[in-house]
């Protein structure tokens, strides 16, 4: 069923959506390092865990951060009315 999905698709929405995409691509990222680098700074200096022990699991909760939240936003499509968006 179409709801005028073609009607609203003019070059300036586009190129809207494709910057938004883009911000929301840097806010995850963003996001991703500045809470990593907190838990990296926390547990080197507030806990016993030390550098290697805080460096192991700023590094595991890095990877698993970009695929949940980075990988993800990245594969989506740009058209909101995509099935599956």
């Amino acid at each position: 069923m179409d709801t005028g999905r073609q009607f609203n698709q003019t070059p300036y929405v586009v190129e809207h959506e494709r910057t938004y995409h883009a911000f929301s691509i840097l806010i995850r990222w963003s996001m991703l390092v500045i809470g990593d680098a907190i838990l990296w700074l926390s547990l080197w200096f507030a806990s016993p865990a030390g550098f290697l022990g805080a460096s192991v699991v700023a590094v595991v909760v890095f990877v698993l951060g970009y695929l949940f939240l980075v990988r993800h936003e990245e594969k989506q499509p740009l058209d909101l009315w995509v099935e599956g968006r």
